[in-house]
């Protein structure tokens, strides 16, 4: 009876032995801290220890909860370029140094913002010269799970050529350009992660909340009650002793081999599709640093379903700036490149239905922008190397507009179509700027269509500042246009100053993309 009366009091004197202070990863040495509003300090000690952050001037002060978990806010800073040290005392004390504070961007999205400088054009140069230390760098590791995370392994660093190659070159590139131009501190948080879908970034709850991904969810309880199986796991075991053995005989034969192993159930179940997955583990664990906003790139894992990423990716964004409690933080984004085989004629394209689906975001939601890059992609590779110019089209929606630079930042987008006869004219929004055709005066990339809603190549030529003539001898009256509607699109239109005009249509067909009833 004694022992067991004592063992609850051994555990609470160890529990008290082990009691300290204990911050997130997000929270440490080289951190850059976001200027001008407040930001939240937080970390975890015993139940009910009062805790005390000093940074500068100010003092704040909290108290673990049950959960022992504490926080604090610091009054809004100015920027500061001046390493400064912050101290934090609970049960013990912990000391942070060299911190500086600017502005802090979240760098995300799928494998084409997870691609690094190294591997991007010029990355013998980029990776020389990149000795920037009021540039500050921080990884957030892939971890794919459903149970929500309060910390990952990583930690900041300032910017060098020893530590460069391997960071998101977008995010780099997009952030050494805020650098210069503001001569202020940045901070990046690259959370990317290759192949991953939009609806993985998204708490689970959200989605079942809402009935339009009813059948996404159905689909994925099927999916993960077949993964848990013992069938499921007898017929990895199966593929993997198969694929084993194809690889012993191409080493036998000294041949190359370069097939993949099989996924077991616990990596699909672990991947970066299930919903909420990478929200719980990469997402959460940043979500209340104090940003100014989010650069994105991703959207092709999803291009299957465009139409719903019509939906989804809007009710993404409003679900981060939900969860940040930040306002209607900027949040900008990279549109589709032009990717895969050149086709003979035109017709319909997944793509180019979610560069559509992107650009429709602009419209639903505050504070967003979108970056066009359809001349910049690769038809063989889904990974353009050209990502310094990719960062350029981005940074001119920041620079623009949080900012206050006086400088063009958005593409030419579809305004109204007129029809004359046998031509169309096309009027376009130039933001103030006016059109312009690469390498030839024709306009290139565009299809037209009768009432037949059979589309054929068209031509085109300028008219005055922001309208295009577009006709072709086989239609007689035209219905509707489309421009750099396809996956790899041969098209040449631009502003003045080089952003690519917006893929756009005309008509309002059902999209190939929309579920069937």
């Amino acid at each position: 009876m004694r022992k067991h009366l004592l063992l609850p009091l051994f555990s609470a004197l160890a529990l008290a032995a082990q009691a300290e202070v204990k911050l997130p990863a997000i929270l440490g040495d080289h951190m850059v801290l976001q200027q001008k509003q407040a930001n939240p300090i937080w970390g975890w000690d015993r139940p009910g220890t009062k805790v005390t952050v000093t940074f500068g001037p100010q003092t704040k002060t909290g108290v673990a909860d049950a959960q022992g978990k504490w926080t604090v806010k610091l009054d809004p800073l100015p920027a500061s370029a001046k390493p400064a040290v912050m101290n934090i005392r609970g049960t013990n004390e912990v000391k942070l140094s060299n911190i500086l504070v600017g502005e802090v961007w979240i760098c995300s999205g799928q494998s084409n913002m997870q691609w690094s400088v190294s591997q991007s054009y010029d990355a013998d140069l980029e990776i020389a010269t990149a000795k920037f230390p009021q540039i500050r760098l921080i990884s957030v590791p892939q971890v794919g799970t459903q149970e929500p995370q309060d910390d990952f392994k990583g930690a900041w660093a300032e910017c060098s050529p020893a530590n460069v190659g391997e960071f998101s070159a977008v995010g780099f590139f997009f952030g050494r350009t805020l650098h210069q131009t503001l001569d202020v501190p940045v901070g990046l948080i690259d959370n990317a992660w290759g192949g991953s879908a939009a609806e993985a970034w998204v708490r689970r709850d959200v989605l079942e909340k809402d009935g339009r991904f009813s059948q996404l969810l159905a689909d994925w309880a099927k999916r993960e009650k077949d993964l848990a199986s013992e069938a499921a796991a007898k017929a990895y075991a199966t593929a993997l002793e198969a694929w084993k053995k194809r690889a012993a005989e191409a080493k036998a034969a000294k041949k190359e081999f370069r097939e993949r192993a099989p996924q077991s159930p616990q990596q699909q179940l672990s991947g970066n599709h299930r919903p909420a997955n990478i929200y719980n583990g990469v997402l959460r664990p940043t979500i209340g640093y104090g940003i100014k906003g989010a650069i994105w790139y991703q959207g092709e894992s999803n291009s299957g379903r465009a139409y719903e990423y019509g939906y989804l990716f809007p009710l993404m964004i409003q679900h981060w700036r939900d969860e940040w409690k930040q306002g209607d933080f900027p949040f900008y984004w990279v549109q589709l490149a032009d990717y895969m085989a050149e086709k003979p004629e035109p017709g319909d394209s997944a793509w180019a239905e979610l560069r559509e689906s992107q650009t429709k975001t602009q419209n639903a939601i505050k504070n967003g922008g979108q970056a066009v890059i359809i001349d910049i992609g690769e038809g063989r590779d889904i990974h353009p190397r050209n990502k310094r110019d990719v960062a350029d089209r981005l940074v001119r929606w920041a620079l623009a507009k949080d900012y206050g630079l006086k400088i063009p930042y958005r593409s030419p987008e579809y305004q109204s179509v007129e029809i004359q006869g046998n031509k169309a004219v096309v009027t376009l929004d130039t933001f103030g700027s006016s059109l312009y055709t690469f390498d030839v005066q024709e306009v290139k990339g565009l299809a037209i269509c009768g009432e037949d809603k059979k589309w054929v190549w068209a031509t085109g030529k300028l008219v005055g500042t922001n309208k295009i003539e577009v006709s072709a001898p086989s239609v007689a009256k035209p219905v509707a246009v489309r421009y750099a509607w396809s996956d790899n699109p041969v098209c040449n239109l631009f502003s003045k100053e080089g952003l690519p005009v917006t893929p756009f249509r005309t008509d309002s067909f059902e999209l190939t993309t929309k579920p069937k009833q």
